[in-house]
């Protein structure tokens, strides 16, 4: 997951202290300001340190991120945290151990501008400018059903056969001109302008415990307002869901109706939760003997304007502020997997998500 803990005061410090007051565990990334930490802890400057648990004296797993900048602006701390519980973490000198890499994107020029990304659960890919024209091009998200903790583009894109589940799991979602996986688009006179193809792209971070990159999509006229649209995607080791930073510019008014949608599918069985007031938007599809089942979901940090289903979408309904990010977090789950493997298993899954991040982690330097 991902949190941010607030702005704080800080003087030389001797250790770190992160509370958990939630009754559930929690793993998870923990992002602390990288010049905070530097004024509590200044000898660190070399970047060369350890972070160690105080009680078991186990050592943490970190990364330093840079969100496409030379300096690191954040430290994440890899946690797990007993329910009410506070977790207390030396920071000392010396060389850290090796930190296995678990996150992964990159732009992918061999299939058509594809930019694929990938944590340890799941993976994904949106769909670029030279893919445009052609009778394959597809809009939205698409998802990566995996059963394998291993990261898995690079090596799916090479032999070409992804489709195909050679025990570590396929590409078999099918987007199409829709919003595919929680992707978002205007909305203007109840019709949807989809952003279609991006254009450029940049990677931010890669790994090991966080990737993120940005999209850049073309101007497009969404019922004559032309509208240009920046996304920044990322996502953390362990999590099922993508925290999306969609920024939409456009001139004479300050807000555009925005919506987020999940494709549909057309054969009953499935599950559906449209929770306008937590802010929760679930849908775990109609099983194939073939596939399984995926189960896609949003989760929504401001009440939705309206949720509802059409013939093509699930759909959640909002306003995007000019020039400013709509964040949300979208994701997936494949039942083969074996983690989350029926629709109350990921609603749940989605509901503790949203309580997590109402409560985030409590970080002090002490």
């Amino acid at each position: 997951m991902i949190f941010l803990c607030c702005s704080m005061t800080v003087s030389a410090a001797t250790y770190i202290e992160i509370t958990n007051a939630l009754p559930q565990k929690r793993s998870e990334l923990v992002e602390i300001s990288y010049a905070d930490f530097q004024k509590g802890f200044p000898w660190t400057k070399s970047k060369i340190f350890q972070l160690t648990d105080a009680a078991t004296k186990a050592e943490l797993t970190y990364q330093l991120v840079f969100k496409g900048n030379k300096e690191p602006v954040a430290l994440l701390i890899a946690v797990n945290i007993p329910p009410k519980s506070t977790l207390k973490i030396n920071v000392k000198a010396g060389k850290p151990g090796l930190v296995a890499t678990k996150t992964f994107a990159r732009f992918v020029p061999e299939r058509y501008d594809d930019f694929a990304w990938e944590n340890d659960k799941v993976a994904f890919r949106l769909y670029g400018a030279a893919l445009e024209g052609r009778k394959d091009n597809a809009f939205g998200m698409d998802v990566w059903a995996k059963r394998t903790d291993a990261l898995v583009i690079d090596k799916w894109y090479k032999n070409g056969d992804y489709h195909t589940d050679h025990g570590e799991g396929m590409d078999y979602y099918s987007v199409g001109r829709t919003l595919g996986g929680g992707d978002i688009a205007p909305f203007v006179n109840d019709s949807i302008y989809f952003t279609h193809n991006y254009k450029t792209w940049k990677v931010l971070d890669n790994g090991p415990l966080r990737s993120t990159f940005q999209l850049n999509y073309p101007t497009r006229n969404a019922a004559d307002i032309p509208v240009t649209v920046t996304k920044i995607i990322s996502l953390d080791a362990g999590s099922q869901l993508n925290k999306i930073e969609a920024t939409f510019d456009f001139k004479g008014e300050t807000q555009l109706p925005v919506l987020i949608g999940i494709v549909k599918r057309p054969a009953p069985g499935a599950a559906v939760v449209l929770n306008e007031k937590d802010g929760i938007m679930a849908y775990w599809e109609p099983e194939t003997a073939k596939n399984g089942v995926t189960g896609i979901g949003s989760v929504f940090m401001d009440e939705a304007t309206q949720m509802k289903v059409n013939k093509e979408h699930l759909l959640t309904l909002t306003q995007a502020k000019a020039s400013q990010p709509y964040i949300y977090y979208t994701g997936a789950a494949w039942n083969r997997a074996g983690k989350i493997t029926s629709a109350q298993e990921w609603i749940n899954y989605l509901s503790d998500f949203k309580t997590a991040l109402n409560a985030p982690l409590q970080v002090k330097l002490k």
